[in-house]
């Protein structure tokens, strides 16, 4: 970010000149083969195969595509606290998310790289608020949600849309 200060970030939610490290702990095996068992604190397991065109058994979702889980995943957290951080109030969201991958990277062709070229992702936030405060809304996500950055770190073209639509017509549920 440049040196000019930007009025539509809003303020951090923790003291900034503290420094807090996060540590996240997981554990795994995988039995010589494409599935992979991941233990994550005391949740049930969580498992990633490939698909079968892919050489796997397609018994669960590829590593790259939990990658997509969790950029929806963190992207619904991140909404969450700058929407409580800005006071916007909003019913639901809906996450569409694709990407592109040169399959020949991850088998060792050079020059090809191993993990995504490109991908969209559209979120459809459902709330009634001002268009000035979903811009301010979504700015904010993008500047804080930890997996969209990693991603534009890695240079994956990312084209992300934001769509909003009337707070009544949320009809998704988390259950």
């Amino acid at each position: 970010m440049s040196d000019m200060i930007d009025n539509d970030i809003i303020e951090p939610s923790i003291d900034p000149t503290t420094k807090k490290i996060g540590v996240r702990h997981v554990k795994a095996t995988n039995a010589a083969g494409t599935r992979t068992k991941i233990q994550v604190r005391d949740f049930a397991p969580v498992y990633t195969d490939e698909p079968a065109s892919l050489g796997g058994t397609n018994s669960a979702p590829s590593p790259l595509e939990t990658v997509l889980v969790a950029l929806v995943g963190c992207d619904g957290v991140i909404i969450n606290g700058v929407a409580k951080a800005m006071g916007f109030e909003y019913a639901g969201v809906d996450f569409a998310c694709e990407s592109q991958i040169d399959v020949r990277g991850p088998k060792g062709v050079p020059g090809i790289r191993p993990y995504f070229e490109s991908g969209t992702l559209t979120i459809t936030v459902y709330s009634d608020e001002t268009k000035a405060r979903f811009r301010q809304l979504a700015k904010n996500v993008e500047f804080r949600c930890p997996v969209m950055n990693l991603l534009a770190a890695a240079k994956v073209d990312m084209a992300v849309i934001w769509e909003q639509r009337p707070a009544e017509e949320y009809s998704g549920s988390v259950e």
